[in-house]
């Protein structure tokens, strides 16, 4: 049984300004990196967040076995009010997909933006129940 999301893995093409992006843009803080023959690999973990992680993958091997899969659809996080999560984090930046958020399906509004790898990312208002 699922109990809850463990951590996504991003390929990544510049290890250090990814983890810089993370923890300075969103306050993820390492937890453990390595490297092997095959990959570069850093563990971040967000106080706010505990038992979720995001791993983020760099491939030493051009196209390696994990970079040909992609680099995930997208990673979202939740925030409390996005119409002062976009203005925040612009100014820090961040420049989102769309100039307003779009409502979802389920009421939630949601806005898109990339990260220094090109990985999609997204903040997601859930709708007020």
């Amino acid at each position: 049984m699922i109990r809850k999301v463990e951590h996504v893995a991003i390929i990544v093409q510049n290890m250090e300004q990814s983890v810089q992006y993370y923890t300075e843009m969103f306050g993820f803080v390492v937890r453990a990196t390595g490297t092997n023959a095959r990959r570069e690999m850093t563990f971040l973990k967000h106080p706010g967040q505990p038992g979720f992680e995001i791993e983020l993958i760099r491939d030493l091997i051009p196209l390696g076995d994990y970079s040909d899969k992609g680099i995930v659809n997208h990673l979202a996080f939740t925030v409390d009010r996005i119409a002062e999560a976009i203005p925040y984090y612009a100014a820090k930046g961040v420049v989102f997909h769309s100039a307003e958020p779009n409502t979802a399906i389920d009421g939630a509004k949601t806005i898109f933006f990339s990260g220094p790898s090109g990985e999609l990312l997204q903040f997601v208002e859930p709708a007020k129940a």
